[in-house]
């Protein structure tokens, strides 16, 4: 697991969350800790070592 800070793309508060990097290529929606929005994750490894994060909001 590796841990990444960024930017709530809603309310733009630093938050953490912990990625699982024994999946090379991941896509899902969590939470906002700040907020509670959801923001969609989509995160990329290369031999366990995080290569691309990216994070959304969701069009409602």
């Amino acid at each position: 697991m590796v841990e990444h800070y960024f930017n709530c793309p809603y309310c733009w508060e630093p938050i953490s969350m912990l990625l699982d990097s024994s999946v090379s290529k991941q896509t899902y929606i969590e939470d906002c800790e700040v907020c509670c929005n959801p923001i969609q994750v989509s995160v990329a490894f290369l031999n366990m070592e995080l290569i691309d994060f990216q994070s959304n909001s969701i069009e409602q």
